[in-house]
């Protein structure tokens, strides 16, 4: 009977710099519930800001929620070669 054999390979999770990071608000003010306007995914924090600002004229609303995204790989530490991700492979 042969037994498994498992390897260990020390992995580093990096962004991937072949995509940009999102970013987006949400209003969580509001009368006894959250507003929940939001202001959708942006390649840049300036339309988020902007749109963020103009909410907040508008409603007097002033808590929201931000959010970045990026897309992360694993890979091999330094000096190690191992299985991962090749380069362009979907996630």
């Amino acid at each position: 009977m042969t037994r498994p054999v498992f390897r260990h390979v020390p992995f580093t999770i990096e962004q991937d710099r072949t995509s940009e990071p999102e970013y987006e608000v949400r209003c969580v003010s509001g009368d006894g519930t959250e507003c929940g306007a939001a202001s959708g995914t942006h390649g840049g924090p300036g339309p988020v800001e902007e749109g963020r600002r103009g909410h907040t004229q508008e409603s007097g609303h002033r808590r929201c929620r931000r959010a970045v995204g990026d897309h992360a790989v694993p890979r091999p530490a330094a000096g190690l070669s191992g299985p991962g991700p090749a380069d362009g492979e979907a996630s």
